[in-house]
């Protein structure tokens, strides 16, 4: 059974009806049918209302739904031959960034992005998808690797946040993630990001320094999650709801200030109820990005990046 949000309960409800019917009528010969779509057809109006107006609290727990399709599921239906490349030749390989070499649609490229697993085994595998120094290494490697070869780089953000633990500080983390920064805003291919769900702080940036920026219409962007920006300005948590919207971190909000270049539609009721579907939307998007930007030289994709980057912040 799907999982629910608090948002969507009248939607849950009817959902359960529905199911209730079928199980009493399971073997017999009473005909629900008729009845089953009328509840359905309110489900799908409740569904669709409820996600035509979404605030950016309602938006933020959306791209923090455990069923959104992760960068493996992305991987698996838009990569083919796809090579994992793993370790930063100096510590370790950090499950949270995952990455390799595959074909896009016929064009070979470099995919790199965060992994938070989708089970509890999985998560704390991939660490929910926080990228240690290690992880950030391994993408500058990988970055630096696709430039040497001529190679589109394309990233699939999806991140709380980088690890905030004591030994990630011990390694560097900060400096892991600006010259990770750095290597994207020095590729001399065309690169696009996309936000698939969370976008969080230098966690996701470092990913997400890109020619062009895309993202997802339930995903959500930003430099600190709600509850820490709630915590820091309020003292409490209570508030994210607030923080979420003075901080305009949906993609709504993102286009108009130019962060993003690029909404890419979801199905109706999020990603999350139609994993194919919001993947290929999302192909399709990266495919018009990268025909783009393609034939340009490696000065011309550098300049424009950094220039789009400075521009940021200034209107």
């Amino acid at each position: 059974m799907a999982s629910f949000l608090e948002f969507e309960k009248p939607i849950a409800e009817l959902q359960a009806r529905i199911d209730e019917l079928r199980d009493a009528a399971a073997g017999g010969e009473v005909d629900i049918e008729s009845e089953v779509a009328k509840l359905q057809a309110k489900s799908d109006r409740f569904l669709k209302d409820a996600y035509a107006k979404l605030t950016p609290w309602q938006k933020t727990l959306v791209a923090r739904h455990p069923e959104r399709p992760h960068f493996k599921h992305y991987v698996a239906r838009l990569i083919e031959d796809f090579m994992p490349l793993g370790g930063d030749r100096a510590f370790a390989d950090d499950q949270a960034i995952q990455g390799g070499l595959g074909r896009f649609r016929g064009q070979r490229v470099m995919v790199i992005g965060h992994e938070k697993g989708d089970d509890t085994t999985s998560r704390l595998r991939h660490n929910f998808g926080m990228g240690k120094p290690e992880g950030y290494r391994k993408a500058i490697r990988l970055v630096e690797l696709a430039d040497k070869f001529g190679i589109p780089v394309i990233t699939l953000v999806d991140t709380s946040g980088a690890f905030p633990g004591m030994e990630a500080e011990e390694r560097g983390q900060a400096e892991a993630i600006a010259r990770s920064t750095e290597a994207c805003l020095n590729l001399g291919v065309p690169m696009v990001a996309s936000i698939l769900g969370e976008g969080g702080s230098g966690g996701a940036v470092a990913l997400a320094a890109g020619n062009r920026v895309l993202m997802m219409e339930h995903a959500v962007y930003s430099v600190i999650s709600p509850e820490g920006c709630a915590s820091i300005l309020w003292r409490t948590a209570d508030k994210a709801a607030d923080a979420a919207e003075a901080m305009k971190v949906t993609a709504q909000h993102l286009k108009e200030l130019g962060v993003i270049d690029t909404i890419v539609a979801e199905p109706l009721g999020g990603a999350h109820r139609d994993h194919a579907k919001a993947i290929d939307a999302l192909g399709d998007a990266i495919e018009s990005a990268l025909k783009d930007l393609s034939g340009q030289s490696a000065t011309a994709l550098r300049q424009a990046r950094r220039a789009k980057f400075l521009a940021m912040g200034r209107a």
